[in-house]
């Protein structure tokens, strides 16, 4: 186990360094005179100059590699263009908005994901297993901004129970929870269907392991059987999922964000982008890629922790 998780930590720098390599070398993806293409083509000269500057442009591309992802290492992801703030600051305001959204919207999708997809397994060939396929494929069928219009229209508009817009203040938890339900609930729809359709196959298939047999034969309860033995084998596909969804559920909010007006951390790359404000864009792709490397090795040890006879360092290798 330690091996691997030093094999996984060495892993996740590299990806996390290259990644930092290719955001510091993006501006010079970009035709022509990269500060024109960022400030536009009626930009001061003193502002060129300042941008120019903060970003090392006249450095050679190794060396402004080098010193973005060193500044990066001690925190430093440069300064807003706009309001002269550093970029792990106004990161650091937006990410917690952004965190709990995600978070929110992968605890509603375990909430009843989990639940119809085992009622599926042990009820196969009924009608309410043929009603919950049909709609846990509509479910995935539904992108996030579709689902956040329809919510929005139908809770917010026209029945008027949920506020559209806005976060509301941590201060207030009930408001807060207010204004987070509809944008959580437009998150997870996506996934509470593709959790149901992959945890009723997956149950399906446990059910029909010989030690279920054997537990059946010793006359316990069907529903602990259902959920104490088989459930416990059956997630550990979905738990590999879970972190993958992270990282999805990350690069959703920013549809849902921009819809709902959450200033979240893709709301702000969002704007980031409009406004061609580079140093945010990519602070914040920076750490959205941070976050999903994170969760997927979260998402590997947990399998582990959950079934222990998986050697993590064969599967691997």
């Amino acid at each position: 186990m330690s091996t691997y998780l030093v094999k996984r930590l060495g892993m996740t720098i590299v990806v996390i360094i290259l990644a930092m390599t290719f955001l510091a070398s993006l501006v010079h993806f970009i035709p022509g005179d990269p500060v024109k293409v960022i400030l536009g083509p009626r930009a001061s000269e003193t502002m060129s100059a300042r941008v120019r500057a903060e970003m090392r442009l006249d450095d050679p591309i190794p060396k402004q590699i080098y010193e973005y992802i060193a500044s990066a290492l001690q925190g430093d992801l440069g300064r807003d263009f706009v309001s002269g703030l550093p970029v792990t600051y106004l990161i650091g305001q937006t990410l917690p908005h952004t965190l709990l959204l995600a978070l929110a919207s992968l605890a509603l999708a375990v909430m009843f994901g989990i639940p119809i997809g085992v009622y599926s397994a042990t009820h196969p060939d009924s009608w309410m297993d043929r009603f919950t396929g049909i709609f846990s494929v509509s479910l995935i069928t539904l992108p996030p901004y579709v689902t956040s219009l329809l919510l929005l229209l139908i809770f917010a508009v026209f029945l008027k129970w949920l506020p559209a817009i806005g976060t509301g203040e941590l201060s207030d938890p009930v408001d807060y929870v207010r204004h987070l339900i509809l944008p959580a609930l437009a998150m997870a729809l996506t996934w509470i269907g593709y959790l149901a359709r992959l945890v009723r196959a997956s149950v399906l298939e446990v059910l029909n392991a010989n030690y279920i047999r054997t537990v059946r034969a010793f006359g316990l309860n069907e529903r602990m059987i259902n959920y104490k033995y088989a459930l416990k084998n059956a997630i550990i596909p979905t738990v590999a999922i879970l972190g993958i969804s992270i990282g999805n559920l990350v690069g959703a909010a920013v549809f849902v964000e921009v819809i709902f007006v959450r200033p979240g951390l893709g709301f702000m790359i969002y704007n980031a982008i409009l406004d061609r404000n580079y140093p945010i864009v990519r602070g914040g792709i920076m750490v959205a890629a941070v976050l999903f490397v994170a969760a997927n090795l979260l998402a590997d040890l947990s399998l582990h922790w959950l079934d222990p006879r998986i050697n993590l360092d064969q599967r691997k290798s």
